[in-house]
């Protein structure tokens, strides 16, 4: 053989190992984008809300009658400018009643001999530690130590209070990773089984989280019903919604509810910080973020009487409300969708040969795709 023609042999040879290889590094380089715009979106959320703490009109409280109370508290706020906002209240009990009532995150007792700083941990212990800074110096110019009182502390199965937070997360990975599973393994399905789905599914994940809450980990001592009734609410939303999203983002909805649900949602939550350590950005999404109405629906319910409950579960609600608009319009759109993609008649050959069938090869590309889809939500 002639090494023309060996030449020629090779190279075509080589041109048929190559040619594949093209496509599939496509296929790679286009599902890395994901994965690359999640790392770029958790580095910018989780740093630009956690990263800086610092207090934005944090308010306190000085506890104190006459003159000297105004004079100590506008000391305080010239000094501290837009980190607190401090007014005056005359007796200790009303500083009390407006610490469970959640209207401020410390109060300084006034007192030559022996000040006192009060504080409710089980709102925020971060909070408390951020006014336990402001006043200490405060007491030291007195020369007298600060006397620090807890009136609402966490439980002792959640000592620094952070427990809840990490409850949220728990329940909130099993919602957003069975969004890929309902939405691309589920297509094929009618929108009132996805549906039934998403409501069993949201009710075992809310089973899950109570459990945690409960007789695992001993996160609350009471309302149990009511954590689980919460977490039903707020996975139903985020299951309702993504599955919806799934019809018009496809395995772009992996990305959205990362988005919607981890790098927006935990960061604004209050579950670490409360929004008076945050930037304006994060505390502004905490009035009316999923995330921040299950961490502090939750707060209200176990810690604080009830009091502010009703505002989260509405949050909640909404989020449910908005889930099942967004997969009532997503029927609509597969039921428009539905006859341009009616299959032609197969063929009798077609109906003997599987390897002929028409529409073979872009069922195995769509059961391969949701495949990769489902494998990349849930790895993450």
């Amino acid at each position: 053989m002639s090494a023309g023609h060996k030449a020629g042999r090779s190279g075509a040879s080589g041109d048929v190992r190559t040619a594949p290889s093209d496509p599939a590094l496509r296929h790679v380089l286009t599902h890395l984008i994901t994965p690359l715009l999640m790392c770029l979106g958790m580095g910018l959320a989780y740093l630009g809300a956690f990263a800086t703490p610092e207090p934005h009109h944090l308010p306190v409280a000085v506890v104190g009658a006459g003159p000297e109370a105004k004079v100590f508290a506008q000391t305080v706020k010239d000094k501290a400018g837009d980190a607190l906002d401090v007014r005056t209240l005359t007796d200790r009990a009303a500083a009390v009643h407006e610490l469970k009532a959640r209207d401020i995150s410390g109060a300084y007792v006034l007192d030559a001999r022996a000040p006192e700083l009060i504080v409710a941990s089980a709102g925020s212990d971060m909070s408390a530690t951020a006014v336990e800074k402001v006043f200490t110096p405060a007491a030291a110019a007195q020369g007298a130590p600060l006397k620090i009182t807890d009136v609402v502390p966490p439980v002792s199965g959640d000592p620094t209070g952070s427990g809840i937070f990490f409850l949220l997360i728990a329940v909130s990975i099993g919602s957003y990773a069975s969004v890929a599973v309902l939405g691309a393994a589920g297509a094929g399905l009618s929108l009132r089984t996805r549906a039934g789905l998403v409501a069993g599914v949201s009710f075992v994940v809310s089973l899950i989280g109570a459990a945690f809450a409960g007789p695992l980990f001993h996160l609350v001592d009471h309302g149990l019903w009511g954590v689980w009734a919460m977490s039903w609410l707020y996975s139903a939303g985020i299951l309702f919604l993504g599955a919806g999203l799934h019809t018009f983002l496809k395995r772009w909805t992996t990305l959205a509810v990362m988005v919607l649900f981890v790098m927006l949602n935990f960061t604004s939550s209050g579950g670490l910080f409360r929004p008076e350590l945050q930037n304006g950005f994060f505390g502004s999404l905490h009035a009316f973020w999923n995330g921040a109405g299950l961490v502090e629906g939750i707060r209200d319910l176990v810690y604080f009487g009830g009091h502010g409950l009703a505002r989260t579960v509405w949050v909640l609600a909404a989020w449910l409300v908005l889930g099942l608009a967004v997969m009532a319009v997503a029927g609509l759109v597969e039921r428009r969708r539905a006859p341009a993609a009616a299959p032609a008649p197969a063929t009798a050959s077609a109906r003997t040969d599987g390897a002929a069938r028409p529409g073979a090869g872009t069922e195995a590309v769509r059961e391969a795709g949701e495949e990769e889809e489902i494998e990349e939500t849930v790895g993450v």
